[in-house]
């Protein structure tokens, strides 16, 4: 046990399940209680590490476009599951 794990606190483990709307039992709060004080330390691990002072040359790895024939209306929408007036028809987001 470390001493970050009194930082994490069993009720802020429930506040957070409870913003996620996932329902958890005392055990679960006990794990999650560890899991985050391990992650929390893992964070302070992080803050130890040296900062580099150089910036790294960038380079663009991505091919250049090139224009190249393309489908057709008719073609691109073949195998639509539907469509209507030339576009691809997808489920209402409401």
């Amino acid at each position: 046990m470390s001493d970050t794990e009194s930082v994490v606190d069993p009720e802020e483990v429930r506040h957070v399940a409870d913003l996620a709307r996932i329902d958890l039992d005392d055990e679960e709060v006990d794990r999650f209680t560890e899991k985050f004080a391990d992650i929390l330390e893992y964070f302070e691990t992080l803050d130890e590490v040296p900062e580099v002072d150089e910036e790294e040359e960038l380079a663009n790895v991505m091919r250049p476009d090139e224009a190249r024939e393309c489908l057709s209306q008719e073609e691109a929408l073949r195998n639509a599951p539907e469509s209507e007036d030339g576009y691809f028809k997808g489920p209402n987001v409401s």
